[in-house]
């Protein structure tokens, strides 16, 4: 299956991967195929670097080696008439962009993403919505 995933779900799985080490180990093994573009990539590198997480340059590669090379990589096209924003944080939109252009659902735990739910042209899935998805695939 593939999916893009938001900067938060894949800092979780990375930094704090106890609880999402199960979808750390999905893309590894390629059960899941991240769907990432330069702009969620940009968007990333700029997260790890938050002073909070105290990554130097060689941890931040170290985490990016763990994630990217599992991705596949989509270009974003420009932006279309009709296509939805997210209002609160316009930065999230890219990765309504992304998950459209791929035709591909979104993983997110954002609130402001989730209440598009329903609502938009993608499918957006809470991390535990996917793991029940996964979950049952494996069955």
């Amino acid at each position: 299956m593939r999916a893009v995933f938001d900067t938060n779900v894949v800092i979780s799985a990375l930094i704090f991967g106890r609880r999402l080490a199960w979808l750390r180990n999905a893309w590894a093994r390629g059960a899941l195929v991240p769907v990432v573009c330069r702009e969620t990539t940009d968007e990333l590198l700029r997260v790890l670097g938050y002073p909070k997480f105290r990554l130097d340059p060689a941890d931040r590669m170290a985490l990016l080696e763990d994630y990217l090379p599992y991705a596949e990589i989509v270009a974003l096209p420009a932006p279309s008439p009709g296509m939805p924003t997210v209002s609160r944080d316009p930065d999230d939109t890219v990765f309504v962009r992304l998950a459209a252009a791929a035709g591909v659902p979104l993983i997110t735990g954002d609130g402001d993403l989730e209440e598009m739910r329903g609502a938009g042209p993608i499918r957006v899935m809470s991390v535990a919505a996917l793991r029940q998805l996964a979950t049952a695939g494996d069955s």
